[in-house]
């Protein structure tokens, strides 16, 4: 396992770490102009044009924008290597194409620009208070999480867009394992809408599952289920993982965590897992999906999380995020939990833990 001290390195020259050092000062500027020439219609017209190009005037004509406001993009897009410039005319580069087609990219700078970009301002102040300031943009709850149903609808479109983006693509690989452990009963603890909980369900026959989330949620998550036509197959159980006091319901054979740890800090981990622990049965397995920055195959991968972090800082909750490994193994090792198994790359990025109560 990788420790915290195999991470980075200062190799650059002088000059490419000025330069990187302006990429970051200009970063904010340069988003919101990759962002319009999406959404203006400006990269997908070069697009069309292929390697025959375009001007900046045959833009301007077509879309009905000034020649200065499709110019000044265009450039901004030439410094961020979105299109380049052949015999006169603009062409996509292949980052202009990812910007452009890419629905992870697409996924995340919706995110990014509806549900972060305001409350940002903010980080500065959520460090210093170690509350999530920023959510004072959207509402005064104290975390996101019982304010998600009542965001402005954009906002709730497009956070919602990310957290499934990455868990829709992980829970295919996931229902095997479900099956391979031969479970009756699974508790899907943060089951949100109930994605995955009517995956399991119309996948595996004979599984019931009970979905324990905050009450507000758990309508969202009913409505969806009731539509789906499998309100027989599944459950409801009202918790606040932040009272200590909120017990699981007992009785299930596996407990399920998807992307719900990363929500809460170390000692909220640490009582979760506990209260985790006395629910499960003898033969009760924990599965825990998770995406961890040193567990990842590409940088962009773990650039992507440890951003993620600042989200959680920023907005969601002020205390929680994108774990190192090691320090999550740790926790789980000291709630009376032993780590079966962990299996990296799955999905886009997430590892699966498989634990057992400690005998």
């Amino acid at each position: 396992m990788n420790t915290k001290e195999d991470f980075g390195n200062d190799k650059r020259s002088a000059f490419s770490a000025k330069t990187e050092a302006q990429k970051i000062a200009f970063g904010p500027v340069m988003f919101q102009a990759a962002r319009a020439l999406c959404k203006l219609g400006i990269l997908q017209l070069v697009s069309d044009k292929g390697a025959v190009g375009v001007s900046s005037e045959e833009v301007a004509h077509t879309l009905g924008i000034s020649v200065y406001g499709v110019s000044v993009l265009l450039d901004a897009g030439l410094s961020m290597g979105i299109v380049m410039i052949r015999n006169g005319k603009y062409i996509l580069t292949k980052t202009g194409y990812f910007i452009l087609s890419d629905q992870m990219t697409r996924v995340n700078m919706d995110f990014i620009h509806d549900v972060c970009y305001m409350p940002f301002f903010s980080l500065e102040d959520s460090i210093r208070s170690g509350k999530p300031e920023g959510l004072k943009i959207f509402g005064e709850w104290e975390t996101i999480y019982p304010g998600l149903q009542f965001l402005p609808e954009k906002v709730k479109k497009s956070w919602f867009a990310f957290d499934h983006f990455y868990s829709d693509l992980a829970f295919p690989e996931i229902i095997p394992e479900i099956v391979r452990g031969n479970h009756k009963n699974l508790m899907d603890v943060g089951g949100n809408t109930g994605r995955f909980a009517i995956q399991c369900v119309t996948t595996i026959p004979g599984l019931h599952v009970t979905i324990v989330d905050l009450p507000d949620t758990l309508k969202a998550a009913e409505k969806n289920i009731r539509e789906h036509g499998l309100q027989e197959r599944v459950d409801f159980h009202q918790a606040d993982m932040l009272n200590v006091h909120d017990e699981f319901p007992h009785g299930c054979d596996a407990i399920w965590m998807s992307q719900f740890l990363d929500c809460f800090s170390e000692e909220q981990i640490l009582s979760i897992l506990e209260r985790a622990v006395k629910a499960m049965t003898t033969e009760g397995t924990l599965y825990v999906l998770e995406l961890f920055w040193d567990r990842q195959k590409y940088e962009a991968s773990s650039y992507s999380l440890n951003a993620t972090s600042l989200y959680f800082t920023c907005l969601a909750n002020g205390n929680s995020r994108m774990y190192h490994s090691s320090d999550f193994f740790k926790l789980i090792e000291s709630s009376g939990l032993n780590i079966e198994e962990s299996i990296d790359h799955i999905g886009v990025s997430h590892t699966l833990i498989k634990c057992k109560r400690k005998l």
